[in-house]
Order: structure tokens, then sequence, then C-alpha cells
């Protein structure tokens, strides 16, 4: 993983990551979240995946479904925000949508995705810290903004 500050004005930072193959994009964002600092933040990404899951969430049994995606994929786009659990670690939550090599797409709440060739984020970091918190009648974590 390389990143470069681009830009820092009045709080707020915007950086740029660029993954390599083989890394593992979910795992390898919140690390970048945690060694920054970055405790609210939106994001955006474009590049491809050699293999990928995506999940829809099912409120029934408050569980994603994994959609997994076994071969290489555009990812046509790629949009979230990264927020502090109730631990205070970074919480990111982002969704994708694939393009296959038919044409078609998958799309969901990013699982996992391991980057071939590519993968080029924009991070643009909040001047406010944003929690995320654990909603146990949802089954899901939710940005608290009276947190």
């Amino acid at each position: 993983m390389k990143s470069k500050l681009v830009t820092e004005t009045s709080g707020q930072r915007i950086f740029v990551v660029v993954l390599d193959p083989g890394e593992e994009a979910f795992a390898s964002l919140t690390a970048f979240a945690g060694q920054k600092g970055i405790t609210g933040a939106s994001l955006t990404a474009i590049g491809a995946f050699e293999r990928a899951t995506v999940g829809w969430f099912d409120f029934g049994s408050k569980s994603y479904r994994s959609i997994p995606v076994d071969e290489q994929c555009e990812v046509l786009s790629a949009i979230g925000d990264i927020a502090v659990d109730d631990s205070g670690k970074p919480s990111l939550h982002l969704h994708a949508v694939l393009g296959l090599s038919d044409g078609s797409t998958r799309g969901g709440h990013l699982l996992e995705g391991v980057v071939k060739p590519t993968l080029e984020i924009t991070v643009t970091e909040s001047a406010v810290h944003l929690r995320r918190t654990k909603r146990p009648g949802l089954g899901i974590a939710l940005i608290d903004l009276d947190a």
C-alpha cells in the first residue's frame, strides 16, 4: 500500500491511497485509517479485484448474506465512510458495484476484495469525529450523530 497526503486545510486531510496486487482492500483501508488516526471520513475507489465478496444485509437474520465473486472483476464504483466503533477503532462501511467480464454486475456491502492489479482510493477526512454505534434491534452498527 502506498499513500500520499494531497491536501490539508482547516483540519481536513485528503489522501490518495493505492493498493497493490494481492492486498485485501477492506483490511488494508481499515489499517490505513488506524495508522493515520482518521476518525471520520468519506471515501471513493476504483480499480479491480481478482476475487471479492459483497454482502446483502438480511434484517431477519441480522447478518450479511455473502455474494462471492470468484473471478476478475472491475470496481466500477465504491463509496463509503470511516467512523470509529464503540471501542474507538476505525470502522469502515463500504459499498461496491463490481463489473464482470460479461458486462453484468454484482454489488453490495464490500466484505472482502483481493486487489488485482490496483485499487485507487481517495479518502476525504472530515473535520469532526464520527462514531458508529451498534444498534441491537437492527443487528448492525450505524453512524450516531449524537455520540
